[in-house]
């Protein structure tokens, strides 16, 4: 895939013009959409030199590739692999560092279907999962065992939203022969670069961020040139590719992330300070508040902050919980976030916490900020928070 960029690039110039190759498109800007399994060889001896660039739908194309290398170039990586999913990005990097008898340590923050993952397939190919407090910091390495061969680490965590030490993690595990894993969906590659902290792998859920609009679903995998091949051969054997038609959608939301990630920033911020000061709001877990307890973490190793975050509402029945979300007018109830449209998901974890349990009484909501007038959320909201109080 053909770079002009300058070198030494913002974020805003990679993400314009990184991945395109106008002159091999007959001068369209954009990559098209390739379709296809079946690449024709023309004589006997390409097939078998193999070299070709392409030889197989399965292993990419121009459109897939053009992704990869925007958020290559993002994260500072290697290389980088799209996938179908997040999830698809979590089980091949999982995969990629791991063998029967090998363990994992899991933060208790991770997301619910990684770990379900974990304990489901993992367990069944003799693999061992266990879960540490997010929050351990470089007190993980008290944890690490002589079979401990990754950490995958969620800084924040999409519900609970504790930041990690990715520093003192990384040190931790690469002392004891281990990879680091970090989900970096939440800030996205503009704030925040776990690789340079010391990560050896970094995943997206680009369903959220980089897709930005609810309408397709991708994961990608970065790494560091020591763990590339591992990861390649693991999504080999596993068959995981995304279309050309998902890709180009990933494409197209790339060009547009900083803009986006800018105003959810600035709009997620100003709801979750609003919020704060609401009589039936007991907390607001935003890591970009000084409120937050990793407030100070946040800011040594991020740049920004993104659309989501949590509060917790004061303790009530569930009808005072169905009387705030199902009256809704512009907020809904949905599971993915990182959309135009808001959402407001009522959210119990009380049974996907094992090292660090969930304890507050409250009713914890997580809130993703999109792009409708910042007074229409809040008057929303508040005829929500004044039902709340009514049924509470």
């Amino acid at each position: 895939m053909s770079d002009s960029r300058p070198s030494n690039s913002s974020f805003e110039t990679i993400l314009t013009h990184t991945g395109r190759d106008p002159d091999s498109q007959f001068g369209f800007v954009n990559t098209p959409v390739y379709r296809g399994s079946t690449v024709l060889f023309k004589t006997l001896a390409d097939l078998d030199a193999q070299q070709q660039r392409y030889l197989y739908g399965r292993a990419g194309n121009p459109t897939t590739e053009g992704v990869e290398a925007v958020v290559t170039a993002l994260e500072g990586a290697y290389r980088t692999k799209l996938v179908p999913s997040g999830l698809a990005a979590i089980t091949i990097a999982m995969l990629a560092c791991l063998k029967t008898g090998d363990e994992i340590l899991i933060t208790d923050s991770a997301y619910e279907p990684g770990r379900k993952f974990a304990d489901g397939f993992l367990e069944h190919m003799g693999i061992t999962a266990r879960y540490y407090d997010p929050r351990i910091g470089a007190g993980i390495a008290e944890l690490m065992g002589p079979n401990t061969k990754a950490v995958l680490a969620e800084s924040p965590g999409s519900l609970t939203f504790e930041v990690q030490d990715i520093p003192a993690i990384a040190q931790a595990a690469h002392a004891h022969g281990a990879r680091l894993i970090v989900d970096n969906s939440w800030a996205s590659p503009l704030y925040h670069q776990p690789l340079a902290l010391g990560a050896d792998i970094v995943i997206h859920a680009g369903t959220k961020m980089f897709v930005g609009h609810s309408d397709a679903f991708a994961g990608t995998i970065s790494t560091t040139e020591a763990a590339w091949s591992d990861v390649e051969r693991v999504r080999t054997l596993l068959g995981f590719f995304t279309s050309g038609d998902d890709a180009y959608l990933v494409s197209r939301g790339l060009k547009t992330l900083a803009i986006r990630m800018a105003e959810h920033q600035k709009r997620a911020i100003e709801i979750a300070a609003w919020l704060e000061e609401q009589p039936e709001v007991s907390a607001v877990i935003h890591p970009a508040l000084p409120s937050h307890p990793d407030h100070a973490l946040w800011k040594r190793d991020f740049t920004g902050s993104g659309s989501l975050f949590a509060m917790v509402l004061k303790p009530a029945p569930r009808a005072a919980i169905a009387a705030f979300v199902d009256h809704l007018e512009i907020f809904s109830m949905g599971y993915s976030w990182g959309g135009y449209e808001s959402l407001c998901l009522p959210s119990k974890i009380d049974k996907a916490r094992s090292a660090k349990p969930w304890s507050d009484p409250g009713n914890l909501f997580r809130v993703h900020i999109g792009f409708e007038a910042i007074d229409d959320l809040k008057a929303d909201l508040a005829a929500a928070l004044d039902r709340y109080a009514k049924a509470r």
